[in-house]
């Protein structure tokens, strides 16, 4: 097995439907290369593949993330969608243990987030978890602030002071989702 890292554009037709096909989501299965290219252009992707290149799981980085956090814009690099091609052999524990490590060694703030049922995963795989705080953070559906469907705030690596801030989320003290079209509007 090898780790492995490519950018959007770097990535061949083949690998972008694998990814499509591991990732099911209903809405993206007629998605074309393009609208892949447009709508993931500021993403980065993490493989782990076998001997013949195959992809036995992918994570992907959002470096297009900004919380508004007590008026102040934060941007933080955003991993999502890991999943690996096959369950209970290690490939997406083996991916997080070699991600986190890249994250780390690249200086680069990374938070995550995951539901309740998948805190056990992330727990074996010893990734520090915020406990209930991702329903703090806001985002804009319909010209309307909603709590996030989330429940945890995933750390891969960020600083101190940006983890007690996130530490400092409620429902009293939320967090905003930016994004680039929405950056003036609050």
């Amino acid at each position: 097995m090898k780790y492995h890292i490519k950018k959007t554009n770097e990535l061949t037709e083949q690998e972008i439907e694998h990814i499509l096909q591991l990732w099911d989501i209903s809405a993206w299965n007629r998605m074309k290369i393009p609208e892949f290219h447009s709508l993931f252009k500021d993403s980065e992707f993490h493989f782990l593949i076998d001997a013949k290149e195959v992809i036995l799981a992918v994570f992907r980085v959002n470096f297009d993330f900004t919380l508004n956090i007590s008026g102040e814009e934060i941007s933080f690099a955003e991993a999502v969608g890991l999943v690996a091609a096959q369950k209970k052999k290690g490939y997406g524990a083996r991916l997080v243990e070699y991600f986190t490590e890249n994250m780390k060694e690249r200086n680069i703030e990374t938070i995550g987030f995951c539901h309740t049922h998948l805190r056990p995963f992330y727990e074996k795989c010893k990734i520090e978890i915020l406990y209930d705080k991702a329903r703090a953070i806001k985002e804009n559906v319909d010209s309307e602030w909603v709590n996030s469907d989330d429940d945890d705030i995933l750390i891969f690596h960020i600083s101190d002071e940006r983890k007690k801030l996130l530490n400092g989320l409620s429902a009293q003290n939320n967090a905003y989702l930016i994004i680039k079209e929405q950056r003036n509007e609050l």
